[in-house]
């Protein structure tokens, strides 16, 4: 078994003794901790407030009915009212005897043929009537804080031309 055994010879006794003497004065220096102010409680007590985070309800309150027009939430629901209105155009209209067909394309690219009567839009749009070159549609709005509901025409008018695919 091997053994290693070192003598101290005094070679880097110069280099001690500077160590020594210079870690004499030293002295650690430690900032006090800062002064921790006590817990308060607060108390909610907004619970009466209505939540800024809850989405509003489309059925018409029931201190406002009879303000109004109200919407018919009892109906199924049509595919173009997925879609804001101002996302939605008008690209085409088809026309066989007296009735109008527009043709409306959606932000994914998708053509739906729409009459009088359709619904379209997130504001219970009613299509009211179709020209050559706009659709006419009957919107209801509610008021937040009332909680009224009132009637907004809006028409979507007629592409002149398409605009290029990205």
């Amino acid at each position: 078994m091997p053994f290693l055994v070192a003598c101290g010879s005094g070679e880097f006794q110069d280099l001690k003794e500077f160590v020594n003497q210079e870690a004499s004065g030293m002295r650690g220096k430690v900032e006090p901790l800062p002064q921790v102010a006590p817990y308060e409680a607060f108390a909610y007590n907004a619970f009466e407030l209505a939540n800024p985070f809850a989405a509003r309800k489309k059925e018409a309150n029931k201190a406002a009915t009879g303000l109004g027009p109200l919407p018919d939430t009892d109906r199924k629901r049509e595919a173009l009212e997925a879609f804001p209105l101002e996302s939605l155009k008008m690209v085409g209209v088809l026309e066989r005897g007296n009735r109008h067909w527009a043709i409306v394309k959606t932000p994914d690219h998708n053509l739906y043929r729409v009459h009088p009567g359709n619904y379209v839009g997130q504001n219970f749009g009613k299509i009211t009537m179709v020209t050559d070159n706009a659709v006419t549609i009957q919107e209801l709005i509610q008021d937040t804080t009332t909680g009224s509901w009132s009637e907004r025409t809006s028409t979507l008018q007629l592409l002149e031309q398409e605009e290029p695919n990205k």
